[in-house]
């Protein structure tokens, strides 16, 4: 992502790469944004995005497709490195019908921005 694009996220849109799902043992913790951490909502962790932010995921592999709000930072480490976008949380990685696969290429569009800049980083 470009630094132009991470400086305004109202301008990164639509954005490809690879989504991956938080692992169990991240359920019931708290979140970068301060909201707990639940494996059975629809939400996700992105890098730039504002928390709150509210976003389509659609699986490129199989054409299905999820809305998440984000509410976390991530990915970070190996994934990040190897080109993926968002972390999911189970249920919406189920939607995704992705839960085998552990990581797939996707599409993330933007539906809208959130006002919750807050991150009081890890």
């Amino acid at each position: 992502m470009s630094p132009e694009i991470a400086a305004n996220p109202n301008r990164a849109r639509v954005q490809l790469g690879s989504a991956t799902y938080l692992a169990p043992s991240f359920h019931g913790n708290e979140s970068a944004s301060g909201e707990t951490f639940d494996e059975r909502k629809l939400i996700a962790a992105h890098r730039t995005l504002p928390f709150g932010s509210e976003v389509r995921v659609t699986n490129l592999e199989n054409g299905r497709s999820v809305n998440v709000r984000i509410i976390d930072r991530g990915p970070y480490g190996r994934n990040y490195r190897r080109g993926t976008i968002i972390d999911l949380s189970r249920a919406a990685a189920r939607r995704l019908r992705m839960i085998h696969d552990g990581k797939v290429p996707v599409r993330v569009v933007v539906l809208k921005v959130g006002s919750n800049r807050r991150w009081r980083g890890r």
